[in-house]
């Protein structure tokens, strides 16, 4: 399975859900290739924010070497399952997939705790670290159900 976790800028939101997912991917023995990207270039090859590292070293888990990608419509064909963080992010990957979008593998990361909900991750940039960890609470919980899925699936084969 490969997973891609997509907001604006990929420094904030995307780095925490790629790596909690890989985390929690990796410690139920899922075979998982998870990845972030985010629509805008603003910080391509730039580390995660130092408050995203931050809150997710304080939870065990080191995104530290990840670095910032553009989100590009080949990921489309690339990833089977996309998760925007926003409502915003989701038109974007919309605008840039164009014809290649696929309905089916894309959603907003918050429909899995509140389906058909469309709600979004607050964005933390502008804010102070408490920002983070509501963005990290959020972002974890959404990924516990992902992973509680995925095992169900494979203990109903």
């Amino acid at each position: 399975m490969k997973i891609l976790m997509v907001c604006l800028g990929n420094i904030c939101r995307s780095p925490l859900a790629e790596g909690i997912l890989q985390h929690k991917a990796m410690e139920a023995g899922l075979d998982w290739q998870v990845d972030s990207a985010g629509t805008n270039g603003y910080h391509i090859g730039e580390a995660p924010h130092r408050l995203s590292q931050k809150v997710a070293r304080l939870n065990g888990i080191d995104i530290c070497s990840q670095k910032a990608r553009l989100f590009t419509k080949d990921d489309m064909d690339k990833y089977d399952k996309i998760y925007a963080l926003a409502d915003d992010v989701l038109d974007e990957i919309r605008w840039i997939a164009k014809d290649r979008y696929k309905p089916e593998k894309v959603d907003l990361l918050l429909n899995e705790l509140h389906p058909g909900k469309n709600l979004s991750v607050p964005d933390p940039w502008y804010g102070p670290e408490p920002g983070y960890h509501e963005a990290y609470q959020l972002i974890y919980a959404a990924c516990d159900k992902i992973i509680q899925r995925a095992i169900n699936d494979i203990t109903n084969q």
